[in-house]
């Protein structure tokens, strides 16, 4: 009978197989044996793999988000087209001096 869960048969392995089985929450325990739960697979230790067997423990699923899709085709809604609005220009504006800047700036008489 092979032994692939033992000495040599896990030493290529991260770890040594060794890790937290996501079933019991044991640390540093072999999690050797894969599971399937829907579209994801687990490692779970030899324990939890015999208690999923015989129906006293379940696999954690863990969902996906569901992504809302939006309607490739939706129609826009048809509006008229607006003229541009004319957007005042700020060099104009800054090319005019204020009351205060100009007689600042400008040299005085006397």
């Amino acid at each position: 009978m092979s032994k692939a869960h033992r000495g040599k048969g896990i030493r290529d392995q991260f770890a040594h197989g060794r890790g937290e089985c996501p079933v019991c929450k044991r640390d540093n325990v072999k999690t050797l044996y894969e599971q399937e739960a829907g579209d994801q697979k687990f490692k779970i230790c030899k324990t939890c793999k015999a208690a999923i067997k015989n129906g006293t423990k379940k696999l954690p699923v863990i969902e996906k988000p569901k992504v809302e899709e939006t309607p490739a085709a939706a129609p826009v809604a048809a509006t008229p087209a607006a003229e541009p609005v004319a957007v005042a220009s700020e060099p104009a504006a800054a090319a005019e001096p204020t009351t205060e800047a100009a007689a600042e700036e400008t040299p005085s008489e006397e």
